[in-house]
């Protein structure tokens, strides 16, 4: 059986960035104990509520990944009471990959200190942009001296494993400044990359103000989406040659430092969500079946019948609607959560887990994309091309779709 993913959300934050509409923010301290008591509680309740609906939860842990909002606000109080229930709950290998996101800036050495007492060993720290304007429009709260400071403190502490995010096509950006910041990023020496194209919501502060053509939040100021396109395509190249390989859509790393807990996501091994909007994906005798936490921070918090469908803490509250994966539906998870890595998904293993006629009925619409230049294609291997993984959704719904369905595709 393989080893279990667990990912632990942690909402908070010091300030919400424009284009966030996530529940998250500044709480009072009372409001963050509560919250990790209903986490602690949900872990509690995990294995029993597997069971529930005869889903298989591992044992054994093998990735645990910290993500948010800003989980580096987490008291070392907080980081004992949850590691506590995890290890009481499951067994954390001694190679486990643990990561923490954080926030250059928003890590204090106490919270450090506890989470390397704990096995920390990875940090993916949230820089968006190395150009102090373009951080600043959109909200946050560190500079670059502040971020270089952090990576610098982080390596002294001895964890060599750091993430660096970076955002395309925020306000003010331009060709140059995201060419700035991708140097300065090589420059820092970091060992693994992730480059996201900006996505606003439209609740958002910015997104709002985009959708009536304002200026606030340095709105009229965002770059198209063609710019932002080359521009990533810029970010390919440069990282590429400079020995940050990109195995994803959106990740790129030195040999060796790939995000084993991400990868299980694009692999559909099994994981589990703990606390607000946390999904989970577990096996089942039947296949797979997925399912996911209330996003509403008050719902999730509250005790007893007063938490109305959330089951995590109350064996008596029903659980919540299930999504179960039937044989077709995995099928088309394995073709575009696997067309998200570089190394593309192989066909042979496609047939020896859902049957060759399933994969013949598939080719037709995998031939049309590859002569469209999305797709490489042979006997055994299909992989997105470097123009495919800019339309990615395009062809993944080109492949999921029936044929009588589609619209004509242009060769490139």
């Amino acid at each position: 059986m393989s080893a279990l993913g667990v990912y632990i959300s942690v909402p908070f934050c010091k300030a919400k960035c424009t284009f966030c509409n996530f529940a998250s923010g500044a709480f009072a301290p009372a409001r963050m104990d509560r919250y990790i008591d209903r986490l602690c509680d949900e872990i509690g309740a995990a294995r029993a509520n597997a069971r529930k609906i005869g889903a298989s939860l591992p044992d054994s842990v093998d990735t645990l990944y910290f993500g948010g909002g800003t989980p580096s606000l987490l008291s070392p109080g907080h980081l004992r009471q949850v590691f506590g229930r995890l290890r009481s709950e499951f067994r954390l290998s001694a190679d486990a990959e643990i990561t923490l996101e954080g926030a250059p800036g928003q890590l204090s050495e106490e919270t450090l200190a506890e989470l390397q007492e704990q096995g920390l060993n990875r940090v993916s720290l949230g820089v968006q942009s190395f150009v102090d304007r373009e951080s600043a429009t959109i909200g946050r709260l560190h500079t670059r001296r502040i971020c270089l400071d952090e990576i610098a403190r982080l390596r002294a502490a001895g964890i060599k494993n750091i993430n660096l995010d970076l955002i395309v096509g925020l306000p003010h950006q331009t060709e140059m400044s995201w060419l700035e910041s991708l140097d300065v990023a090589v420059g820092t020496g970091v060992p693994h990359m992730s480059v996201y194209m900006l996505e606003v919501d439209e609740d958002s502060r910015l997104g709002r103000e985009m959708l009536v053509s304002g200026s606030r939040y340095s709105a009229a100021t965002v770059p198209t989406d063609d710019q932002s396109a080359d521009w990533y395509q810029l970010a390919c190249n440069r990282l590429n040659d400079s020995g940050i390989t990109q195995y994803e859509i959106s990740n790129f790393a030195r040999a060796g430092y790939e995000s084993r807990h991400n990868i299980k996501y694009w692999h559909r091994d099994p994981y589990v969500g703990f606390g607000l909007d946390a999904h989970s994906m577990l096996r089942t005798a039947g296949g797979a079946v997925r399912f996911s936490n209330t996003s509403d921070l008050d719902l999730y918090s509250a005790d007893g019948e007063a938490a109305g469908l959330l089951p995590i803490y109350n064996a008596a509250l029903p659980l919540p609607e299930m999504d179960v994966v039937t044989t077709e539906a995995a099928f088309e998870e394995a073709l575009f959560l696997g067309l998200r890595l570089n190394a593309g998904v192989s066909l042979a293993v496609m047939r020896e887990q859902f049957g060759e006629a399933m994969v013949a009925q598939s080719l037709p619409a995998m031939r049309e994309v590859s002569e469209a230049g999305l797709l490489r294609l042979n006997s055994d291997r299909i992989a997105l091309t470097d123009r495919g993984r800019m339309v990615s959704n395009e062809v993944f719904s080109r492949l999921l779709l029936h044929q009588d369905e589609q619209q004509e595709l242009v060769p490139a």
